[in-house]
């Protein structure tokens, strides 16, 4: 499956009311940290299809839920369930700390 792409538009839609956990990259273009990750959130999103929504959000172009959620730093990725944030990280992480965190939500 292919990556989701979240805007300020479809974000309650696709996040808020999903019945999976979502998982949003909040990136932009000339960051090259998020650069970095996006080969493992393309992973992230093949390796959880059908359990997780993973997807990507340019914080340049979609600043409404990126200041509702005090998106200060990029990559953040920020895990929701059942409508709601329940995890942020910060930075660039390995792979593992993401799988680990979704996996903490899955079982929660």
């Amino acid at each position: 499956m292919a990556l989701s792409s979240f805007t300020d538009q479809n974000f309650n839609d696709e996040v808020i009311k999903s019945k999976l956990p979502v998982v949003i990259d909040f990136w932009a273009t000339w960051c090259p940290p998020c650069k970095m990750i996006e080969p493992i959130v393309d992973e992230l999103a093949k390796e959880y299809e059908g359990k997780v929504i993973v997807g990507k959000m340019d914080a340049d172009n979609n600043p409404d839920v990126a200041a509702h959620l005090n998106v200060m730093s990029l990559p953040t990725m920020v895990f929701f369930k059942n409508g709601k944030p329940v995890k942020s990280l910060v930075g660039a992480q390995g792979k593992q700390t993401y799988k680990q965190s979704i996996e903490e939500i899955l079982n929660s």
